[in-house]
């Protein structure tokens, strides 16, 4: 599936239910499918900066695509993650590079955050986006 397929099957998943409990139920839901990373890999080079929840982020390379693993320690910062990864991982650098991301705005996850689970949702988006400029510079 294309970034943008997948985009709009979060969209068409979120619009089966009536209010924001249920939504931020199922985000909670994800992040507690979401396989994590080991210890060693809860760096501080993999912190993600600018969240208010520790997030680590990694990123590695599977033939041409780039994988995203990720971990967090509270559970609705983990379920947004695991989104991000759902959408972005197993896609060319350049692909995840040049890639909008409707999907938040469209299930209305940037009027229903804090502001400050706001700023670290654009902080995962944004440390994402750079890995998969690095690895098209590699």
């Amino acid at each position: 599936m294309t970034i943008n397929e997948i985009q709009d099957e979060i969209i068409e998943e979120f619009a089966l239910f009536d209010d924001w409990a249920d939504k931020y139920e199922y985000i909670i839901d994800m992040g507690k499918k979401l396989k994590g990373l080991p210890e060693d890999q809860k760096t501080e080079d993999n912190i993600i900066k600018g969240c208010q929840s520790q997030v680590w982020l990694n990123a590695h390379k599977e033939g041409d695509n780039l994988i995203f693993e990720a971990d967090s320690e509270a559970v609705i910062v983990k379920g947004l993650v695991s989104m991000l990864i759902r959408v972005l991982s197993g896609h060319s650098p350049k692909e995840i590079a040049e890639s909008e991301l409707y999907f938040i705005d469209q299930i209305g996850m940037s009027q229903h955050l804090a502001q400050t689970r706001s700023n670290g949702l654009v902080s995962m988006v944004k440390q994402m986006k750079n890995y998969a400029i690095a690895y098209q510079l590699k």
